[in-house]
């Protein structure tokens, strides 16, 4: 038995390292991964579980021991991402007996041999926003999110026995507001259509800045495939909604959220949101705008933890100006009084608070609120969120 084991993890890691060496960092790992699997078809189930294990803990190491070895990061990774790990049991049995403890004494165990330095597992802790505490969002780098969905209002009981009765293991944090392991395959349940929508917990927290109010107008202008838009709309469906982005192919996918999600009215605009908007909204105004904005996105690599070792500190700049040119064309669409909501999935300080005092000191707002929504403590994405008020 222990044989046949040894074998199989030797074939796990030449697995492992197949996938890697055809990374090239230009897409998604995930849709990488896809592809990876489809042209190796002789992988079984089993196969393609252990590789995409093996890969995601490797990326969550970020930048950490880089001075060694490919496989020996990999050991370090299962270590610190796993309670058990037949590979680190047979490629560094003196760590077996260290797999149960905690996440933090793992971490001081490999600083103590001088393997690790945890602020290695995200270089950026520097570029922060003030709010963020930094221990506790490096040790969640190490930990897969939940799977979070939002229910339709209304239809909790009717979502739960759906899962019960497929016994799907979930925990319910509100009436609208379910937690599942990650990797949960929901699509598999049509029954589900129309009642719930894949969301993550500091995503839906956002509506707790929107406050929309009956038939109000909004504006969501980048709205891209439509959450924000999907909450404020179950919130409060009588609002008038005007979405807008970039590009058509956007604004079809969202589409097809509405159409799932029983929403039939509103309006669509295809808007390029580094110019003025004005040829095409005119003297429009609203009782409240969403801009969620582009970002890095640093927020939600949890999910992504390949983009870490790609991201270059430049790209922060970038954005804080993309962002305060969209916030500068969207501005004046909003009624004196009236919230705009300004949103990123971001941890950095230029996209976040930054980018705030830009809109306070130039476009005519005042501040109400704004928040960091530690994610990191919950398993979920990272989230930065202000509303605004219009003067």
């Amino acid at each position: 038995m222990a044989e046949f084991s040894e074998k199989r993890v030797y074939q796990q890691i030449r697995n492992f390292e197949r996938a890697m060496d055809g990374f090239e960092g230009d897409q998604p790992f995930s849709r990488y991964l896809t592809t990876f699997f489809k042209e190796n078809k002789q992988m079984g189930s089993s196969d393609r579980r252990s590789t995409s294990r093996l890969c995601y803990n490797y990326f969550r190491l970020g930048l950490a021991a880089s001075q060694l070895s490919q496989q020996r990061r990999l050991v370090l990774a299962e270590f610190l991402c796993e309670n058990e790990s037949p590979l680190v049991n047979i490629l560094e049995p003196a760590y077996s007996d260290k797999l149960g403890l905690s996440l933090d004494k793992k971490i001081a165990f490999l600083e103590s041999e001088g393997l690790l330095k945890r602020e290695d597992l995200f270089p950026f802790t520097a570029y922060f926003s003030p709010q963020i505490d930094t221990k506790l969002f490096l040790k969640s780098q190490l930990v897969q999110p939940h799977l979070y969905i939002r229910v339709k209002r209304g239809k909790n009981k009717i979502v739960r026995a759906i899962l019960d009765e497929n016994q799907i293991p979930y925990s319910e944090l509100s009436d609208q507001t379910i937690s599942l392991a990650n990797g949960t395959s929901l699509q598999r349940f049509s029954t589900l259509e129309g009642l719930i929508e894949v969301q993550d917990l500091s995503s839906q927290r956002t509506l707790e800045f929107m406050k929309p109010e009956d038939r109000e107008s909004w504006w969501d202008a980048c709205a891209a495939s439509g959450g924000k838009s999907l909450l404020l709309m179950d919130a409060c469906p009588s609002v008038n909604l005007l979405v807008s982005d970039l590009r058509m192919s956007i604004l079809r996918n969202l589409d097809e959220r509405f159409d799932h999600a029983g929403i039939k009215h509103y309006r669509k605009k295809i808007l390029d949101l580094t110019k003025d908007p004005y040829p095409i909204l005119g003297n429009e105004k609203f009782d409240g705008v969403i801009l969620d904005a582009p970002c890095t996105g640093s927020g939600t690599w949890g999910r992504t933890p390949e983009m870490i070792r790609e991201f270059k500190t430049a790209k922060i700049e970038e954005f804080s100006v993309l962002q305060k040119t969209i916030a500068s064309h969207v501005a004046g669409y909003v009624k004196v009084g009236k919230p705009l909501v300004y949103i990123t999935c971001s941890v950095f300080k230029a996209e976040n608070e930054d980018v705030v005092d830009y809109i306070l000191n130039n476009l005519g707002f005042e501040l109400e609120s704004m928040r960091c929504l530690d994610g990191y403590t919950e398993r979920a994405d990272s989230m930065f969120v202000a509303r605004l008020i219009k003067k």
